[in-house]
């Protein structure tokens, strides 16, 4: 049997509950026909039987699920929750949204077990929990029910939490357009809400940030139209030691134990062994065995000095390859424009840090900073990865409510394009954005000028400043500003005593 047919497409799913229920009644339905499996739990509100549903299903431009419902007859709990079905992944994954209109409260959301929540707008974090498939408005009703249920005792044994979590309760329900709480006529309070009055193109009253962090690369907020979508943006990581042992890929002794030899192996590269190859011991993000890092400085022409680091398990045979700048920060970014006409230029060489942006406006393409990690490739190859990144977390096949076919249609031929450009079947332009000028394309007519390649470099904003933090960064002078405010400290201190 497939994968496909152990997880169809909630679709289908419909189609076969659908037939099934028409003809229930009149031939009888063998459980092996059912697309749910139902199960008999206890309700833990009730101490009575209740029926727990588990569908098998595929979430179009996700992955595979197992969605599983709770429901008691007696009582009229209800529950669900939602686990992945699929291995960890290799990488970890952070979603950023940002809720700008009322339409962007219909994006969907797939929250793993293993996923943080973070709204930094109202300095708020959830840490990890059951997972849940819901949407925007849904997570942010969850919140602030959440926060709501426990308010009347907060406010007698502690006014001042009271207070902070009724700003964010305020704040949530501003957000979703709701009024005030008002009483019905059965006595009970609750918000009326004018979000379905609301035309999904108005903006919505505040303005926030939602953040998905998963160690464990399960979880997926949906985004609008393409990949472009400037409201959404998706990056992945390498998972840290902590990260892992907290899903179960590193036993707590073989962490300590590798964790010392590693401790060991940096202190020989601090001092410096004269070793133009450094290597560093660690675990493999996918098996957990113990790998080796190898780290090298390389002076590329014409550009400057840069730290090549390479991973290779011999276990798993797991491969991954990242690049540092190791030159001091440049006064000005830089971008860089080639024009690509032939295949030659697909082999040019390529360093795109991790500050930098990539984009290409022929195919509507826009990769953000940090988007891929740090490469040391070329051209082709770059393109190559975007596609794969794209063709693997990305399903093109599938039914969902929530996805039209005009979408769908629109992605595949983004996908057909972006395929064209990879084997330079039609000419297109490459644009590398880079704040800290750490990016580079080469140059085939070095030292003369490339006809083909433009080179700009620009003042950064305050804005980009700030997100690099280079705006509180200061390396003069700065012991001196120390003790200036120790004796500034020191004479309030004195004032007031």
């Amino acid at each position: 049997m497939t994968e496909n047919q152990f997880f169809p497409a909630i679709g289908q799913l419909a189609h076969s509950a659908d037939a099934i229920s028409g003809n229930a009644l009149e031939n009888g339905t063998q459980d092996d026909d059912r697309p749910l499996e139902e199960v008999q739990s206890l309700c833990m509100q009730c101490g009575e039987q209740g029926i727990t549903r588990m569908m098998l299903t595929s979430i179009p431009y996700f992955k595979e699920v197992i969605v599983m419902s709770f429901r008691c007859e007696h009582c009229g709990a209800t529950n669900n929750e939602i686990q992945s079905a699929g291995t960890i992944k290799a990488e970890g994954v952070l979603y950023t949204l940002k809720v700008l209109h009322y339409a962007d409260l219909d994006r969907q959301i797939v929250r793993s077990e293993a996923c943080t929540v973070e709204i930094p707008d109202f300095e708020l974090q959830l840490p990890p929990a059951r997972g849940q498939l819901t949407t925007v408005e849904g997570l942010l009703r969850d919140i602030a029910a959440d926060l709501s249920s426990d308010q009347p005792v907060r406010r007698i044994l502690d006014e001042a939490a009271y207070t902070k979590i009724q700003q964010i309760i305020d704040g949530i329900r501003g957000v979703l357009g709701d009024e005030e709480e008002v009483e019905d006529e059965a006595g009970e309070t609750g918000p009326v809400s004018a979000a379905a009055e609301k035309n999904k193109d108005d903006p919505v009253k505040k303005a926030i940030t939602i953040k998905l962090d998963d160690p464990s690369g399960n979880s997926f907020a949906e985004f609008f139209g393409s990949i472009s979508d400037p409201k959404w943006t998706f990056k992945t990581y390498a998972r840290n030691a902590e990260q892992n042992r907290a899903l179960g890929l590193i036993p707590p002794e073989e962490h300590s134990t590798e964790r010392e030899g590693a401790s060991e192996a940096d202190g020989e590269g601090a001092q410096g062994t004269n070793e133009e190859v450094y290597e560093f011991t660690g675990v493999c993000s996918r098996c957990a065995r113990p790998l080796v890092t190898r780290m090298k400085n390389v002076s590329i022409p014409y550009f400057k000095d840069t730290l090549i680091m390479s991973t290779n398990c011999e276990n798993c045979g797991y491969r991954d390859n990242e690049v540092k700048s190791g030159a001091a920060i440049s006064e000005k970014g830089k971008r860089i424009t080639l024009r690509i006409e032939d295949r030659e230029d697909l082999s040019r060489d390529i360093l795109k840090s991790e500050t930098c942006g990539l984009t290409i406006p022929e195919i509507d393409l826009a990769l953000q900073p940090g988007t891929l990690g740090g490469r040391f490739t070329t051209v082709e190859g770059i393109l190559e990865q975007v596609y794969e990144e794209l063709s693997e977390k990305v399903y093109t096949a599938g039914d969902s409510s929530t996805m039209v076919d005009e979408d769908r249609q629109k992605f595949q031929n983004f996908l057909k394009q972006l395929k064209e450009i990879t084997n330079a079947q039609k000419p297109f332009t490459l644009v590398l954005d880079d704040p800290l000028a750490n990016s580079y394309l080469q140059n085939l007519y070095a030292p003369d000028p490339d006809p083909n390649m433009e080179i700009v470099a620009y003042e950064r904003t305050w804005q980009q400043n700030e997100e690099l933090g280079l705006n509180d960064m200061k390396v003069e002078n700065y012991t001196a500003d120390d003790a200036n405010e120790t004796k500034e400290e020191k004479r309030t201190e004195e004032v007031t005593s």
